[in-house]
């Protein structure tokens, strides 16, 4: 009787699971069919509350202005991206293309299952690829120099507006690099290969975008109808790019970084140069924090510059050891066959510097060229060599995890530079701080300590007893000073 009972209840469980899978598969079917989400509309309701608010709003306010029913670009340009117009222009044919919509507008179902599948992408290099398809020719399927600039353009634009910083005279020649290094030349590249090779050079460098856009799409809907038209107030992120520390007076010489360039190097550098000055204390904040990365305004501050504390191995030394963070040291060397151009190089130490014989460094140690060319020469440890003293070894500075063909070498004085075997003169030498403020205090009170203990032991008081006995009075009696000589007759 009990194996009886048992049998009727597994044919029923049966015969209910097959009924669950043919009604997945006819819902499965009509999706698939369905090439504007025409189908799905009133079958398929979406499970995110904000795009389903705001996909209304969108229809809403589209049948006002354009009497259509569904969701056009200019309405999802003025409503939600109204300072970037080519970033609304962009997401929206890539929503509508994704769609594979018949007509010019997108319906409100397919506005929100492509919106859906938009933001369901949490993988870091998946999401740099989408937006270069969403910068590229999506319908052959490649990028030119051209749309590459306009998304890098995009980036360092939301930058600044979010950081509240003036724009730089130097970005065109930034962005520049970073296509040049790229394309080498050609007219066009597949999306495949500019996203590799992103992520391979500047990695993060749409991150600060995708926060953004993410933002807009989740939380427009709160301002009700009026969205984030230009008369609303736009929404304000941090972007993590570091803020420098600037001089007080105006005399002093002018830094070798510009911001562009700093704001290229967050894209690149890894977290530890990146860290924030405050760790959130709020345990929610901390979790915000660690799942969308380093949010909050981060301090570089200068350590030496050879214009201004005077070139050689002793004044980097003096300026430089002593600093237990991440540091920055960038290398401006003139091109004697073109005047006024110029190399420049960073060599990243996640670690104090020290003077050694032999090669150090950890993981986080980076090797980057910033002009004419943007890219990462080598990463990883044993690649920094730094001697000035030690003898039978190589004085200087080296870059390089190869001894006999190192990348960067610096000569013993610090005046010229050999760059893959070329030798060229030194314009320029900067050394930033990439730690928090106390890193820089404690630094500076431990040279202070330094100049106490020089001073204190140059001047030492002896009493008449202490002299009698001290080696120095031997050693000079040693030498034939007569005084003391005749004194102890």
């Amino acid at each position: 009787m009990g194996n009886h009972v048992a049998r009727n209840i597994s044919n029923s469980t049966k015969k209910t699971d097959a009924v669950t899978n043919n009604s997945n598969a006819l819902t499965t079917n009509t999706v698939s069919r369905s090439s504007s989400g025409n189908d799905i509309e009133h079958s398929s309701p979406t499970q995110f509350f904000p795009i389903d608010n705001l996909a209304k709003i969108l229809s809403h306010l589209t049948y006002e202005e354009k009497h259509v029913h569904g969701i056009t670009m200019s309405v999802f340009e003025k409503y939600l991206f109204p300072n970037y117009p080519t970033l609304a222009e962009k997401l929206f044919t890539y929503l509508h293309h994704s769609a594979e919509a018949s007509t010019p507008h997108l319906t409100v179902s397919a506005f929100k299952q492509q919106s859906e599948k938009f933001l369901s992408v949490m993988s870091d290099q998946t999401i740099l690829e989408n937006y270069i398809t969403i910068y590229s020719n999506i319908k052959d399927g490649d990028i030119c120099p051209d749309l590459l600039r306009s998304l890098l353009m995009t980036c360092y634009q939301l930058a600044m507006d979010s950081t509240g910083t003036t724009t730089c005279i130097y970005i065109h020649r930034v962005v520049n690099a970073v296509v040049i290094s790229c394309f080498h030349g050609k007219d066009t590249l597949s999306v495949s290969y500019v996203s590799n090779w992103m992520w391979q050079h500047c990695s993060r460098i749409v991150h600060g975008l995708h926060c953004y856009v993410v933002h807009v799409l989740t939380t427009a809907y709160r301002n009700g109808k009026a969205l984030l038209s230009k008369e609303q107030p736009q929404p304000h992120l941090e972007i993590p790019t570091p803020v420098l520390e600037r001089a007080d007076c105006f005399d002093q010489p002018q830094a070798l970084l510009p911001v562009s360039y700093v704001w290229l190097l967050s894209t690149t550098l890894p977290q530890c140069y990146l860290q924030a000055n405050d760790t959130p204390k709020d345990i929610t904040h901390a979790i915000i924090a660690r799942t969308t990365g380093n949010i909050c305004p981060r301090h570089w501050t200068l350590l030496y510059n050879s214009s201004e504390h005077g070139a050689g191995a002793n004044r980097f030394l003096h300026h430089v050891l002593g600093y237990r963070g991440p540091t920055l040291l960038f290398v401006k060397a003139a091109d004697p066959e073109k005047d006024g151009e110029y190399f420049m190089y960073c060599m990243c130490s996640a670690v104090e510097w020290r003077e050694s014989h032999l090669y150090w460094g950890d993981e986080d140690s980076v090797g980057i060229q910033l002009s004419p060319f943007y890219r990462v020469i080598e990463k990883g440890p044993k690649v920094l060599y730094l001697n000035t003293g030690i003898r039978g070894y190589p004085h200087g500075l080296r870059f390089g995890s190869n001894p006999r063909s190192p990348h960067i070498s610096i000569d013993e004085s610090f005046h010229s530079v050999s760059i893959a075997g070329a030798p060229y003169p030194i314009a320029t030498l900067e050394v930033w701080g990439c730690g928090d403020v106390k890193l820089r205090e404690r630094q500076l009170d431990i040279k202070k300590w330094q100049v106490k203990e020089a001073e204190r032991q140059r001047i030492v008081k002896l009493s008449a007893s202490d002299w009698l006995d001290h080696p120095d009075r031997y050693l000079l009696e040693l030498a034939g000073r007569a005084s003391y000589n005749e004194s102890n007759k």
